[in-house]
């Protein structure tokens, strides 16, 4: 009867946390947007793809298979924002970092971090991404990535992973 009372001041129903944590990135209440900024000003400073402890939205990381124990990483990716179609420059000397080759046609953002974060960690197998941030330069991507070969996820028999992968 206690939980009912503490659902009932929250005005969230009978809901559970992840639908309620849901709810709360999908509405973007105040707080959380300057929460949001000021990781934002540490998250430029850091190295494109990082690894993190623990996923910032929870909800979406069970989605996609994660679980808190050994063998599961989590990355934030950071992906540039823009179109793939960048002019070359014509005259005058050539910049160093052209940013002609960074976006592929037929590939989207979040499968862009995918294949980086692939890249970083080749022992690895992504079960998925999600968005997390985004300012007038970057995206940002929460990438959960699983070692097919640890023991816990050998033994784990909720997790199906290719069998090719096993």
């Amino acid at each position: 009867m206690e939980h009912y009372q503490t659902y009932k001041r929250l005005g969230t129903g009978m809901t559970g946390l992840y639908a309620h944590l849901s709810k709360l990135w999908r509405e973007k209440p105040e707080e959380l947007k300057q929460l949001m900024r000021k990781r934002l000003i540490e998250w430029r400073r850091q190295p494109a793809v990082m690894r993190i402890d623990k996923p910032l939205r929870l909800d979406r990381a069970r989605s996609l298979g994660y679980r808190d124990k050994q063998g599961y990483v989590v990355l934030r990716v950071r992906v540039r924002k823009g179109g793939f179609a960048r002019p070359r420059p014509r005259s005058g000397r050539r910049p160093k970092a052209l940013g002609v080759v960074k976006h592929k046609v037929n590939v989207s953002m979040k499968e862009e971090a995918i294949n980086r974060a692939r890249k970083k960690y080749p022992n690895l197998y992504p079960l998925g991404a999600y968005w997390v941030a985004s300012d007038g330069l970057y995206k940002w991507y929460e990438v959960i990535m699983v070692d097919p070969h640890h023991p816990s996820v050998v033994s784990d028999r909720n997790l199906s992973l290719p069998a090719k992968i096993k």
